[in-house]
């Protein structure tokens, strides 16, 4: 049997985590936070499942570029052996365009853009894939 205390403890539980993700998550937490003090279990369920599902995906992409070897050579904020997350994020914001061209190069790779060193084909990413990891590097500030 589940007290009000330990309601109102899992409840504040939620909140916390749900303030600590993405900025597309806010609304949510402010529903949790009006809702606080109502005894509504499924309401915080559906919102707590919601909100997990939405930052499962936000989280996924640095997770990704970790498993598939990306960050050997970049880094989010510090050039390595290619360029920083941060340095592409900012050269093709305003490109309309960039994710279907840097997902191709991150399959098939390329070269010129950033210097002399190209970048190799990473076959073991698929399509899908790639268009995620670009998606989020450009969200990269």
């Amino acid at each position: 049997m589940v007290t009000g205390a330990s309601k109102s403890a899992a409840l504040k539980s939620a909140v916390v985590n749900v303030y600590q993700h993405t900025l597309s998550t806010t609304a949510i937490a402010r529903t949790l936070e009006r809702n606080r003090t109502q005894e509504n279990p499924m309401k915080i369920a559906i919102l707590v499942t919601s909100t997990l599902l939405m930052s499962t995906s936000a989280f996924a992409n640095p997770e990704l570029a970790e498993k598939k070897g990306c960050l050997a050579c970049h880094a989010v904020d510090a050039k390595r052996i290619g360029p920083s997350y941060k340095e592409v994020a900012a050269k093709y914001a305003d490109d309309k365009k960039a994710v279907a061209v840097l997902a191709t190069k991150v399959r098939k790779g390329g070269g010129g853009v950033w210097g002399a060193i190209p970048m190799p084909a990473n076959p073991q990413v698929s399509d899908a894939e790639a268009k995620k990891l670009v998606e989020w590097i450009l969200t990269v500030k």
